[in-house]
């Protein structure tokens, strides 16, 4: 199997090598544990600053019995199978505890971005159906507590809630250290507060092994398993409702392209809210069963002495934050070379940033591409592959999966090399955005296949490469422009650090280009020294007629640069309300 033979782009599913699994999150997790039971997990190091709490070394035996003990409390909570529970944080060891004993317990676990807001939680605990929270204390300089008592009414004890705006809401739990003064008994002035996780497990002590195991017992492979929320690039988020079969053979056919063996560990970077996080690192990590290093968030000079100290071979990231380590003034003081591959993805790879990674490393990058609505991977690179190829492809698809690029308009199949809409059909695609079956059926069509919104082109080995997102394609005068061309041809300038490209209206040719850029630091550089390195370089329609310089780009918790903000504010910074207005009517 693999690409046909007839010079379209349609790639037929591999289904040689590792079958498809049919077991559950928490099944694979006992099975681990019984096979690998003094092996290492789960391990966080690394943080003196939390006073080594998070001096954390878990064997597959001790987060199996850890993730029970949560399971246990979750189902003395009354949760029933089927239920949502969400968790609100950064990437705590709780979380993964949560995953799996969620898992165990049958109930379906919402991934919430830790940095949304009062409205944005609102929406997501409401329109996800929750019933319990999980959340932090404070992320950054946002007081959580506070924003979740301003949506709830505290009920008769510690943990319980009422809410006329979120009716089915009843349970609160905090995660992480809790901030002084909140924890101590019932007074006049301390009459409520979240329950505490040790609280969570402590009341689990009352159910039997017997009941957990029943319930586990009941679970199913193409039952429910999370809710993620888009990561809010293109706007409103919409929940891709995943299941055990969905994640597990994700993160299953993910590693083993990876080609990672049991004396690997891996070091992530990716918030578990993501896909990215929760799929192809915490599971990816079980399937192969080695120890997963996860960051609370990721910083530059953490991940360096991580992967130093751990000696991991692996990493997790997207391109943002391996630029930060490549710039971070104390790169050389870290010894990196135990770092064999590095995965990126969530956004396009500039070549420039992948010859960086391999001669100032020393390692390889691995391309993935994916979305939320896949369960994660799509397609990834080869460990075969050469340079050339990783660094003008994503890869081809992953095994048991079809791809095709088609005409959006005819949804016809396009020519080998010819650009067109990525499709994908399999075991990857999720069961439907939750409570949203209009959206679905324009994501999903009749015959299984997931319509990705993105522009791609396949050759004739099946290799896949991403123009950009047929939301992002510019249309300049009837001429199709893509982002990414130019994005790569610009980040090549000595003094641009990054650069994003993105269609603004115009009266006239209906969209206009514009480049926002980040310059490198203690450099100077205008909009007409971008146009004198562009003149004689690409062709004239391509050079950007709007040129804005930032220090930094609205990013999603995942790094994926925010488009959509950038070019809100250029329209009103240039005053082209009108033109979007005349650019509609046409």
């Amino acid at each position: 199997m693999g690409i046909t033979n007839d010079g379209l782009s349609y790639w037929q599913a591999e289904t040689t090598g590792t079958p498809l699994l049919t077991t559950t999150v928490g099944n694979l997790l006992d099975q681990r544990a019984n096979t690998f039971p003094e092996r290492e997990a789960l391990v966080y190091s690394n943080y003196p600053e939390f006073g080594g709490t998070l001096d954390i070394r878990w064997s597959y035996q001790e987060y199996r019995a850890r993730a029970d003990e949560v399971a246990r409390g979750l189902l003395a909570l009354g949760l029933r199978k089927g239920e949502h529970i969400a968790v609100w944080a950064a990437n705590l060891p709780e979380w993964p505890l949560l995953q799996m004993a969620a898992a165990k317990a049958g109930l379906v676990l919402v991934t919430i971005n830790p940095s949304y807001y009062s409205t944005e939680l609102e929406y997501v605990l409401k329109q996800g159906d929750i019933v319990a929270l999980f959340f932090m204390a404070r992320v950054r300089d946002h007081d959580c507590i506070t924003t979740v008592r301003s949506l709830t009414t505290p009920g008769p004890h510690y943990g319980a809630v009422t809410s006329q705006r979120l009716p089915l809401l009843r349970y609160l739990c905090l995660l992480g250290m809790s901030p002084p003064g909140l924890t101590g008994p019932l007074s006049e002035t301390h009459d409520w507060r979240p329950a505490l996780f040790r609280e969570l497990i402590a009341a689990g002590e009352q159910v039997s092994d017997e009941e957990l195991h029943a319930r586990q017992a009941s679970i199913q492979p193409h039952d429910a398993a999370m809710i993620q929320y888009t990561s809010g690039t293109t706007g409103f988020p919409k929940g891709a409702l995943l299941s055990h079969f969905n994640i597990i053979n994700n993160a299953a056919m993910f590693m083993d392209r990876w080609e990672l063996t049991g004396e690997d560990r891996t070091c992530t970077a990716m918030p578990f809210f993501h896909v990215g996080g929760c799929v192809l690192a915490v599971l990816g990590a079980l399937y192969k069963a080695i120890p997963l290093h996860p960051m609370i968030a990721f910083d530059p000079l953490k991940a360096m002495r991580i992967i130093s100290s751990e000696h991991c071979t692996t990493m997790g990231a997207v391109p943002t934050m391996l630029m930060a380590i490549l710039r971070h003034p104390d790169f050389a003081n870290y010894d990196l070379s135990s770092l064999r591959t590095i995965v990126s993805g969530a956004a396009s790879v500039p070549v420039y940033l992948m010859e960086q990674v391999k001669e100032r490393i020393g390692s390889d990058i691995a391309i993935v591409f994916g979305q939320t609505e896949s369960s994660g991977g799509i397609t990834l690179t080869r460990p075969s592959d050469s340079f050339e190829l990783k660094a003008a492809t994503v890869g081809v698809p992953l095994a048991h999966s079809e791809v095709k690029i088609i005409n959006p308009a005819t949804g016809t199949l396009v020519r080998c090399g010819e650009t067109g809409e990525l499709c994908c059909r399999g075991f990857l695609v999720m069961q439907g955005y939750y409570k949203m079956p209009e959206k679905t059926a324009e994501t999903i069509d009749r015959d299984g296949w997931l319509h990705s919104g993105d522009l791609a082109t396949m050759n004739e080995q099946g290799y896949i490469n991403i123009v950009g997102r047929l939301k992002e394609m510019i249309i300049r005068g009837g001429e199709n422009i893509y982002p990414r061309e130019i994005e790569e041809f610009l980040i090549r300038h000595p003094k641009i650090a990054d650069v994003q490209v993105l269609g603004i209206p115009d009266a006239y040719f209906g969209e206009e280009i514009l480049a926002v850029i980040q310059a490198k630091e203690d450099t100077v550089l205008d909009e007409d020294e971008v146009r004198t390195y562009c003149r004689g370089r690409i062709s004239h329609q391509k050079i950007p007629r709007y040129i804005q310089f930032v220090a930094t780009y609205p990013l999603t918790a995942s790094g994926k640069v925010q488009k959509f903000k950038l070019r809100e504010t250029a329209i009103k910074m240039l005053g082209l309300e009108e033109a979007r207005q005349r650019s509609a009517k046409k």
